[in-house]
Order: C-alpha cells, then structure tokens, then sequence
C-alpha cells in the first residue's frame, strides 16, 4: 500500500517540478529567441542605414561603391535557436531524472511518520485483540464445560462465578491498561503543565499503596525531596503509582522497597529500588514494549500484568521530555530511574 503511496506522491513531486521546469524553459527559450530575432533586426536596419549613406557619398563624389556587407544568415539564426532548444531540453531531461530521485526520497520522508503510526495501530489491534481474546477464550470454556455437566451442583455454580468475576477482572485490567496508553498517545500540551511538588505527589502515591505491600509484608522506605517541576499531575501520580505497584507485584515477601531522589542543576532523578526477582538481561531492551511479557516468572499469571503499565510510564515520561531507564540482576531485584526535567 505505501509503495503505490511512495510511487503516485513521486509522481505527483516530479510533475510538478516539471510543469514549474518546462514553463521557465519555454519563458527563457522565448526570451533568447526574441532577443536574437531582435539583435539580428537591428543589425541589419544599421546595415541598410550604412549601405543608404555609402551610395549618397558615391553618387555625390563619383568614387567607386564600397564592398557590400552581408547580414548575418538566417540559416545561422535558426541554427542558433536550435542550438538553446537542444540544450533546455537536454537540460529539462536531467531535472526529470534528478526531480524522480529526489521526489521518490523526498515522498519515502514524507510517508514514513505515516507508516510507522498505522504500523503501531496495527500492532496495538493485533496484540489487544490477542490479549483480550484469552480470558474471553476461558470464560467460554467454563461456560461450556458447565453447561455440559447435566447433574450441576451450587458449589460448582459458585467456583463458575468466580472464575467467571476472575476472567472479568482482567478483561476491566486490560481495557482500563489501553485507555490509560490512549490518553498518554498525544503529549500533554505545555500549557497544560503546572508546578508540582514531586515529594508531595509521590508521598501521597506511597500512602495510597501500602496496604497492598503490608499484605506481602513489603516495607517501603520513601526518602523523596521536597521539589517542584512543570507537569500533569495526575500523569505523574500514574507514572509513580505504576512503578511501586510493579515493583510490589516481583518483589520477594517480607523484602524492602526504597524510594530515592537526587536533584541535578536542571533535572531531579527518582529511582524505585525493590529486592524482587529480577529482569533477565534480554528482556531488559523490551521492557517497555507494549503487552511484553518475559518468559521468566514475571508473567501475567505470578503478578496478574498484561504488558501495559510501564509502556504507559514511558509515554508519560516522555510527555514530561524525561528519561527512564531500568537495571536488573535475576534474583536480586531491579532499579528504575525516572529523570524529569523541573523546568521552574
């Protein structure tokens, strides 16, 4: 589809091009002819002046008639007019050639944006679609399975409602996952921003989170500067409640989490450090891909994860004109720093 796009918008630069290209040629090749036709005109009415003059002279003082002078050919003229003809056309010939070059490089720039953002709403249909097919592919199962069993008894129409709330749930987590990227898919417009205290936001975000790491017996250890910066708010609550939820969900019960803060000259680093199972070194590049999942025990099924959460936490940071970057050892825990920008 977007070769026949690349192929007509050649098109359509080169023929452009052209007609710009031929209309100048045809203006100069009008020019230089109208001035040779002139000159050659001049020319010949100084001669026929000169000629009038010399035959006065010769009939007034009887002496011998000067040599005629000729004008110049107009054979030559039209070899001339031929010789500017031949040359723009052999001219028009190489900005053809050139024009199709560059207007096929030129309409490949112009389509790639294009084609990498239909590529990317392709992959997130292709892997939704996957994602969302699974707990409904389970629920149908049960629900044939069920209906299968003649002598079905209440205990085993509860265990059906459950697994049926179960599969529900995830279907709610993986919709709510794809809203939230949706709404990070543009940036935030600057004017949109307003000056946080990231401390603030973080604290309330750790305060909000705690009793799901109690439940593991999980200890979080929050030591976060009081600093403000230019943001979205609820984007940054997101991005922080994101992260320490992640890193509650890998992390080992009865472990640490700790929360750290370094303030740069133009920046502020903040880094969530938890002692769980780690990221092995080849899923560390795809980590924040969309719907990636490790093959290790960092899946769905250990922490209930779809793939989404830190590929929405990249958009956000890249909303805000951050970095995040991750570092991980198996079985040793993992460390993701966020630098944003305070732009006070």
């Amino acid at each position: 589809m977007f070769i026949k796009a690349r192929l007509r918008l050649t098109f359509w630069y080169t023929l452009i091009i052209m007609v710009v290209s031929l209309s100048f040629s045809g203006a100069i090749y009008k020019l230089w002819t109208s001035e040779v036709t002139r000159f050659e005109t001049m020319h010949r009415m100084r001669m026929e002046e000169r000629l009038e003059h010399a035959d006065l002279i010769q009939e007034r003082f009887r002496i011998m008639p000067p040599p005629r002078i000729f004008v110049a050919d107009p054979e030559l003229i039209e070899d001339a007019k031929q010789r500017i003809l031949t040359r723009l056309m052999f001219a028009n010939l190489s900005i053809l050639l050139i024009a199709g070059g560059l207007g096929y490089f030129l309409s490949g720039k112009t389509l790639s944006p294009i084609k990498d953002m239909v590529d990317d709403q392709n992959r997130f249909i292709s892997d939704a679609s996957h994602e969302i097919r699974t707990p409904l592919t389970s629920l149908k199962s049960a629900f044939e399975v069920f209906l299968m069993n003649k002598k079905r008894s209440l205990k085993e129409s509860d265990m059906l409602m459950g697994e049926s709330i179960t599969e529900v749930n995830k279907l709610q987590s993986i919709t709510e996952g794809m809203l939230q990227l949706l709404n990070h898919k543009e940036p935030n417009g600057i004017e949109n921003f307003t000056i946080i205290d990231i401390g603030k936001v973080i604290s309330r975000v750790v305060h909000k989170i705690k009793p799901i790491a109690y439940k593991k017996g999980i200890k979080i250890q929050s030591k976060i500067l009081s600093v403000n910066l230019r943001g979205d708010e609820n984007s940054i609550n997101n991005l922080f409640t994101i992260l320490i939820d992640n890193a509650i969900k890998y992390s080992k019960p009865k472990s640490e989490i700790f929360i750290t803060s370094k303030k740069l000259t133009k920046y502020i680093i903040i880094k969530v450090i938890d002692e769980g199972i780690g990221i092995s070194e080849k899923d560390l590049p795809h980590i924040f891909d969309r719907f990636y999942r490790t093959d290790s025990a960092r899946t769905k099924s250990d922490s209930g994860g779809y793939g989404l959460g830190l590929s929405i936490a990249k958009k956000i940071v890249d909303d805000h004109k951050g970095s995040i970057w991750v570092k991980s050892k198996i079985n040793k825990g993992s460390s993701f720093s966020v630098k944003l920008p305070l732009n006070v």
